[in-house]
């Protein structure tokens, strides 16, 4: 059995890719498949792809920063020419986890993400009329706020629905920012992105709902508009609608 060995904190964590063996990168013979159609939508893959973002970045990582970054200047202040360079790399390169709500697609950063679960039942809270705050979800034994990014953004559910044919599944996101989790719901998880910070553009005068508003930039990505959320801004506005 093909496994790939990832060094984190000195521990050795064994990743069996079994997407690419039995799965829709391999020979297609995982049972799994029938009821998840897909390795995207695995739990088991979800958890591998968990654990592969808690690494810390090698040297394959920060090849492609490296590469476009351009020759630098040597330092004179006794550091090596190898240590600027990679920290210069990991400066330029970021990672969002992509997902749809609604017809839009938008990222998350990496760094608010802490898991991806499926779609669990959500109780909602007595005497709370706001609607972007939807209860309460139990998370691995812990109450967690569930809040709708969907109304937070203002995104119209009741547009065109061009995905609605899509063989997607809704998961629940669980993000923190400074210590405090909350789980949204969302209509389809796309995967992890990397990207350079240079190839953040600006969010487009002309877009009219929220998300203008709680997004850092845009990035053009396998022939889509990702609006690249902005973690401070969004868990802001979620503050105000739990008061």
């Amino acid at each position: 059995m093909a496994h790939g060995a990832i060094e984190t904190t000195g521990v050795v964590a064994l990743i069996d890719d079994c997407w690419n063996r039995i799965g829709t990168r391999g020979d297609g013979t995982c049972p799994k498949l029938a009821e998840h159609s897909r390795c995207l939508n695995c739990p088991v893959f979800e958890q591998a792809a968990a654990r592969l973002l808690d690494r810390p970045l090698d040297e394959a990582d920060l090849a492609p920063a490296t590469a476009t970054s351009g020759p630098r200047a040597r330092p004179h202040d006794g550091t090596s020419q190898a240590s600027t360079d990679t920290g210069a790399a990991v400066a330029a390169t970021q990672s969002a986890l992509v997902f749809r709500i609604a017809d839009e697609w938008l990222g998350l950063p990496t760094a608010a993400l802490r898991q991806v679960d499926d779609i669990r039942p959500i109780h909602s809270l007595p005497h709370r009329r706001n609607r972007v705050v939807l209860g309460l979800v139990n998370i691995r034994g812990a109450l967690t706020v569930a809040a709708s990014l969907g109304e937070l953004l203002h995104l119209d559910r009741a547009s065109s629905g061009k995905y609605t044919s899509r063989n997607s599944y809704a998961r629940m996101l669980v993000a923190a920012h400074r210590g405090e989790p909350v789980a949204f719901p969302v209509d389809e998880v796309e995967g992890v992105v990397r990207f350079a910070a240079s190839s953040l553009l600006p969010v487009p005068t002309t877009l009219a709902h929220a998300s203008a508003s709680h997004s850092s930039g845009v990035l053009a990505w396998n022939g889509r508009t990702i609006g690249l959320l902005d973690t401070d801004r969004v868990f802001e506005s979620l503050a105000r609608s739990l008061r």
